[in-house]
This record gives structure tokens, sequence and C-alpha cells, in this order.
């Protein structure tokens, strides 16, 4: 059980699970439903694995028919529904409710339509991020949204976390590369957002729905921009012999007008682990390494790289060196890219966080980490997005050790806040699910986050939807002013209904 405060389980609900349970599976016949409680455990969290809770049922649904009905029956019966795509969340998004169906849409699994005129591919929530790219690279394109966890997270969850990756420097999160949704709401509507078009009229609500955080609607259906993969692609290993130069370069090659395909960094720690983990060839006397990658037409690789290297040797860059060949470039991306399971060979627990700065404020925010690690007595082992200035540190703890679950818990919580003073936003990609979920006062005023929930109230006036996530204190839609519905009309009629 959570040590997260949660809403207090229905206990109506729990004495009508046996009730439930029979709707359910006459919705969804066969193995769709699953309630056996060792079964069940597969599902009781997702990434962030330091809290649990098995569901009152999981449900896998196959068709929007069957989405459509559970949500209705759902709505109807005041049953609490957490939506579900491959369990990644690093954020506890996904993390379930003892009085709620968890429906996890992984049999949403097929890719529907790739139009390589429009540029757009047509998939089900349920495939994975990589999978699209490996739909299409035959032809020369790919998708570029690219997290960590491409080869294993589902589309769905991306949308639902507006993922981001290494290559979103320069193409852009999630949002910026989904073109149209389809998605049910809980009370079983179908309605459909953009579409192969370039732009939408009327208000944006494809990019209200990307990062909702499962708060909203199920998504069944997407359609993503795809690009053709660019003529040539080289990357520069730098090491410095302080985290503060590597910062500082970050910030200075941004400044000079070039906008990398990809600029990540990790600290000593994290180098070490990277290294014994996949054998990069990463330098290992230096305090901080950057992997910068440029793309484009050749003429333009080649003169963007001397002007990368220049500006790295201005700051004490001790080592620099530069792909020969495609292999090598994928070399110097496999440790970064494997630094999340790296880190977790050398230490029996971490938390992985995630808060967005200025770049401007690299040095002073590393600088403060090392502090806040002293005051906590834990390690922290830091990767992350140097060009966004999306940060990744890992916090290492044991959970076995009295204590050190919370010490790692506070000191986050330090991070986030640091980040919040220097400008910055608690979170880049991974959402704020229970995770950061209490530390939104430190961000937004109590009418901000009023209004935010105006939106959910929009969409889901009784709560229903992922309850107990993002927000640290509900109100009740009627104590917000809940939207009236006048003369038979719905909310947002402009939306396309199905």
């Amino acid at each position: 059980m959570t040590a997260i405060a949660m809403p207090a389980p229905d206990r109506d609900v729990l004495a009508r699970r046996r009730e439930i349970l029979s709707a359910l599976q006459a919705i969804v016949p066969g193995e769709g439903v699953i309630h056996d409680e060792r079964e069940m455990r597969a599902y009781e969290t997702d990434a962030l694995t330091a809290y649990r809770q098995l569901p009152l049922i999981v449900v896998l649904p196959e068709t929007v028919d069957q989405v459509s009905r559970v949500l209705r029956y759902c709505y109807d019966n005041d049953v609490k529904v957490v939506p579900r795509g491959a369990g990644t969340s690093l954020s506890g998004g996904a993390l379930p409710l003892e009085d709620g169906v968890l429906l996890s849409m992984m049999k949403f699994n097929q890719v529907l339509d790739i139009d390589y005129p429009n540029r757009a591919v047509v998939v089900q929530p349920g495939v994975t991020n990589l999978g699209i790219t490996r739909a299409v690279e035959g032809e020369g394109f790919y998708y570029a949204p690219d997290p960590s966890s491409q080869i294993a997270c589902s589309i769905g969850g991306n949308i639902a976390e507006n993922s981001g990756g290494v290559h979103c420097l320069k193409y852009g999160l999630t949002t910026n590369n989904v073109l149209g949704l389809e998605m049910v709401l809980i009370t079983g509507e179908v309605i459909r957002l953009g579409g192969k078009h370039l732009d939408s009229e009327g208000y944006d609500f494809l990019a209200l729905m990307t990062g909702s955080e499962g708060l909203l609607g199920v998504v069944t259906e997407v359609t993503v921009r795809i690009l053709q993969k660019p003529e040539t692609a080289r990357a520069l290993l730098i090491g410095f012999p302080a985290s503060e130069d590597g910062g500082r370069c970050v910030a200075e090659i941004i400044a000079a007008g070039i906008i990398p395909g990809g600029m990540e960094m990790m600290d000593r720690l994290a180098i070490h682990a990277a290294e014994d983990f996949v054998h990069a060839g990463y330098p290992l006397d230096v305090e901080a390494l950057l992997i910068v990658e440029l793309d484009g037409p050749e003429e333009e690789v080649d003169y963007l790289i001397g002007r990368v290297e220049e500006i790295a040797r201005a700051n004490e860059a001790s080592h620099v060196r530069i792909s020969a060949s495609e292999e090598e470039r994928m070399t110097f991306w496999a440790g970064r890219k494997a630094a999340f399971p790296a880190v977790g060979r050398i230490s029996p627990d971490y938390l992985c966080m995630d808060g967005t700065i200025p770049r401007r404020e690299l040095p002073k925010v590393l600088a403060g980490m090392r502090d806040l690690g002293e005051k906590h007595g834990l390690r922290v082992a830091n990767v992350f997005h140097a060009g966004d200035g999306n940060l990744h540190p890992l916090i290492l703890y044991d959970a076995n050790k009295p204590g050190e679950l919370e010490a790692a818990e506070a000191f986050g919580a330090d991070i986030l806040r640091l980040c919040v003073e220097v400008g910055g936003v608690l979170t880049g990609e991974h959402g704020v699910g229970i995770e950061k979920r209490d530390l939104m006062t430190e961000m937004f005023s109590e009418d901000d986050l009023k209004q935010q929930q105006r939106v959910k109230c929009a969409f889901d006036d009784k709560h229903l939807l992922n309850p107990g996530k993002v927000f640290p204190l509900l109100h009740r839609c009627a104590e917000l002013g809940k939207m009236h519905v006048h003369k038979g009309q719905l909310p947002f009629p402009d939306i396309p209904r199905f």
C-alpha cells in the first residue's frame, strides 16, 4: 500500500466488486478482465516502483466500442478508472486505486495507416514509440521524440505525459509531433481531434489533451508526424574537468544560434556506470560528459562541428572526440540511452527526478544539487537533456535501510523546489502524477490550480478518471462553479462526436 495520501476507497464500490466484475466481463469477454490477485500483481505499480497498490479489477479492451462501454458503465455506477499504457511512467501516473478499474490499452497495438505523402502515421495507443520508427525506417523516415524507454513505452503513454527524448531539442516534444487523436470521454462519448491536416480551427484541444495524464479521456487512436532521416548526422563526445564548465558550454552553444539534433550531459557517477555497462568508450577522468549531435546537409554539419569544438575548447574541455562513422555515433548514444539501467546496477534503488530549468542556470543548479546531496546524505547521478534544461537526477538509495526512501523523497523535493526557484518548472516530460502532486503549490497559486481543475470538471464532472493524481487538493466541481448545459447543448459542440 502506498504511503502517499490517495483518495479514500469507496466502501460501497468495494462491496459491489462481484457485481462490477460481472458487468465488465459481459462487455469484455474471454480473458479481457483480470481479477485474480496474483495475476493483478503485474499492474500494481508503474516505473515509480516505490509505490504499489492492487487495483479493483484490470480490464484489457480490444475495440473502441468496448472502451466506450466500459467507461460509460463506470460513469453510471460511480467507479473510478485509471488508464494505463506500458507502465513505464516515472511519476506514478498509472498507480492503481483500490476501488478503481485499471484500464490497460496494450491490446491496441496496431499500425493502422502509413501516409508518406502527408508525412503521417496513424497508430493505436499501445504501439511502442520505437515501433513507429521501425514501421517507416525502410523508406528513410522516423518518429522524432525518442525517450530512453522508447523500446517499451507506448505512444498513448507518451501522449499522456507529453514525453520528450534526446532529439527533442531540435524536433520538439510529443505535443509538437502529434497531429490528431481519437479518444473516449468518461461518459463513453468518442471524439476526434485534429487529423493529418496541418492545423485545426477553434480551440487547441489537441494540445490540451497532450500531457493531460489520463485525467480527461482515454486515447484510442493517434496520428503522428514522421520526418525524413537527415542526410548526415555526426556527434561529438566532450569531457570537462567540472560540471559547471559543461553547463556553460551548453548555454554558449545555444547562444551561438546552433540548435543541435540532441545535446545530453552526464556527470562522473553516471559516466562510470554507463561505461561499465555498455563500454561505449567514455573518458573516465572527467567530471562531466556532453554528447552533441549535429544533423543536416554534410557541409553544414562539418561546419557546425568545428564551431561546437571551438566553443567546447573555450570552456576548458579536456576531451573532444568526433564520430567518424554511423556505428561510432550510435555507440556514443548507447551509453546515454542505457544510463538509467546502468545506474540500477550500482544502487539497490533510485528515484529518477524530472525538472526543467533555464539553460543559463545549469551551473548554479548542478552546484546546488551537490550541496543538497550532502544535506540529505545521498548520492545523485545526473543524466539530463542539457539543450532544453530538462534535468533527470537519479537519487540513489536503499529501500531496505530505514529512512532512506524518505530521505530520497525529501532530496527530490528540494531539487524540484530549486528548479522552480531559478525560474524553471516541476516537470519536463515525466508528468506530475503522484510524485510531484504535493509540490504543485510551489509553482501555482490556489487560483491557478482551481482554474486547472475547472478544465478537469468540464471533461470529468465526477472526478472518476485517474483521481488522486496531479492536484494536491481536489475540489468538487460544484465548489468551482459547475458548467451548466442549456437546452440540451453539449459541452464543446464543435468537437466531432461518433
